[in-house]
């Protein structure tokens, strides 16, 4: 085991969580979560995309968004662009990181961005070029690197061949999605395996979903192989507008108490974030789908008694 001492969460619920709601949250409220984020010691946390509003409308005030929230001193606010004009968008909006997102099935590129796999790494190619000139850094994302809600079995191979080339194009990091949450602790290490013996552990995160329950054990196998960077989606908000039944994004409360546990540092409060987690899942009219969120809920009322 050579589990990192210190261990980066990317925070995902302003974009991967929200743009899975039936309806688009007011621009006020997205910018609360962001700016409660922003203080609970987060270093990266997704702002949100310039897609299409008509495929994910409850991204279209990104814009705003980037406007009206405060930017910590220390933190970065990607957003998702899916193409150079959706690069020359958020560069408008002041964004000083983006990503950009293809997936390891070719059935899931056509469904999600309307193209083949090597035409959308074309396309990032081109939005690498552009922000590298801009001084703008750019992430890749890798969807359905354990299974496709359309092909089923994906290629390991194809996984570790297109982290390569989005490293070779200029992506300083490439996260590996889960996306429907198959993936299990074996096949999470045959693809790791796989990937790491073509890129550095050290440019890679990991991204799951929480469908059957895995996710956790998922990323203990991650950090057993080295990687320390991992996203999660505060409250467990997320899901995927292209992978039908796909549930949230694994909670950040409950990789955070993992790793508090596990002695790993982070830098991030996890009564701060669970109270962020909480915000939010009442601006949705919910619980929160993190079991550490509410077993600190149940603690601190416990003790008021």
């Amino acid at each position: 085991m050579r589990i990192p001492k210190t261990v980066k969460l990317v925070e995902v619920a302003a974009r991967d969580g929200l743009q899975n709601e039936p309806a688009s949250l007011p621009t006020a409220t997205k910018v609360e979560l962001i700016d409660r984020l922003s203080k609970t010691g987060l270093k990266v946390i997704e702002a949100g995309s310039f897609v299409s509003p008509k495929s994910v409308p409850q991204m279209a005030d990104t814009a705003d968004v980037l406007a009206r929230i405060r930017w910590a001193p220390g933190v970065s606010y990607p957003v998702l662009v899916p193409n150079l004009k959706g690069f020359e968008a958020a560069r408008a909006a002041g964004a000083k990181e983006v990503a950009v997102f293809t997936a390891a099935s070719e059935a899931f590129v056509q469904k999600n961005i309307h193209s083949s796999i090597a035409e959308s790494l074309e396309r990032f190619g081109a939005v690498a070029s552009a922000a590298g000139a801009a001084g703008i850094r750019v992430r890749g994302y890798i969807s359905c690197v354990l299974g496709c809600p359309y092909e089923g079995e994906v290629s390991t191979e194809r996984v570790a061949d297109i982290a390569a080339r989005l490293l070779q194009m200029g992506c300083y990091e490439v996260s590996l999605g889960d996306t429907i949450g198959v993936g299990t602790p074996v096949k999470t290490q045959a693809m790791l395996k796989d990937v790491t013996k073509r890129v550095g552990c050290e440019k890679l995160a990991v991204h799951f979903h929480d469908t059957y329950g895995q996710a956790l054990a998922n990323i203990v196998v991650a950090l057993e192989m080295g990687i320390a960077i991992i996203d999660s989606s505060v409250a467990g908000l997320g899901g995927c507008p292209y992978a039908p039944g796909a549930s949230g994004n694994v909670a950040s409360e409950d990789v955070l108490y993992m790793l508090d546990g596990m002695g790993v540092e982070t830098g991030v409060d996890i009564e701060t974030l669970a109270e962020a987690g909480r915000f939010i899942a009442r601006a949705l009219g919910r619980e929160p789908a993190s079991k550490a969120s509410i077993a600190l809920r149940r603690r601190i009322d416990a003790q008021a008694l």
